[in-house]
């Protein structure tokens, strides 16, 4: 019977899985887990382990599984995966709000991140603008003991407000409101930023 579930594309899954049908959940659950925990690892929650996220990515999917509509522009997975992105930043966003302090908490990261779809390092992320991708936001990971040993220093005021606001999901333009500065400005320290993590990974 499983096997004839495997036969059935995640679109009619969905559909049969908000009229009950329990099966169909659990084949997209099975099949969706991979995929979970890829992004689980492209997130740190502060206080959280990996568990942790990959249970907020879980409901995630089945907030999907259960508002997915056929006949939507998007595909299942499309819509499951904007889905699991959303609800693992909701928990990210939170967890910085409280305990992330723009100048005495250090910056780590990791050389790559790789996911199915790519393979790019966290300062090719850092540059990328909100706009153009707006659901994939990448809190660094503890990795380069380099950067804490570094401290406040190792990025300016500015940078380090700015750098704050952009990894909680604000765009250029709403950052700049906040602080003030125009957004060409807030591009100007995101790109110092990338230069700065850039130059730090030449050198370790």
């Amino acid at each position: 019977m499983q096997e004839n579930y495997n036969q059935i594309n995640d679109e009619e899954l969905a559909t049969l899985a908000q009229a009950g049908d329990e099966l169909a959940e659990e084949t997209l659950i099975r099949k969706y887990k991979s995929v979970i925990k890829n992004k689980s690892h492209l997130y740190f929650v502060t206080g959280a382990d990996s568990e942790d996220v990959m249970q907020e990515g879980m409901i995630g999917l089945f907030k999907a599984i259960r508002s997915y509509r056929e006949g939507r522009n998007a595909s299942f997975r499309t819509y499951a995966e904007l889905c699991i992105n959303r609800q693992i930043l909701t928990a990210v966003r939170q967890a910085t709000r409280m305990k992330y302090s723009p100048l005495n908490t250090s910056i780590s990261i990791d050389n790559k991140i790789s996911d199915e779809n790519y393979d790019v390092s966290i300062a090719d992320t850092l540059y990328s603008s909100l706009e153009e991708n707006p659901e994939t936001i990448i809190i660094m990971k503890e990795k380069m003991q380099g950067l804490e040993n570094e401290g406040k220093n190792f990025f300016s005021e500015l940078e380090s407000k700015v750098l704050v606001e952009f990894l909680q999901g604000k765009n250029y333009n709403d950052i700049g409101k906040l602080m003030n500065k125009t957004p060409k400005s807030i591009d100007n320290a995101i790109q110092r930023i990338r230069k700065k993590l850039e130059n730090h990974l030449n050198r370790v």
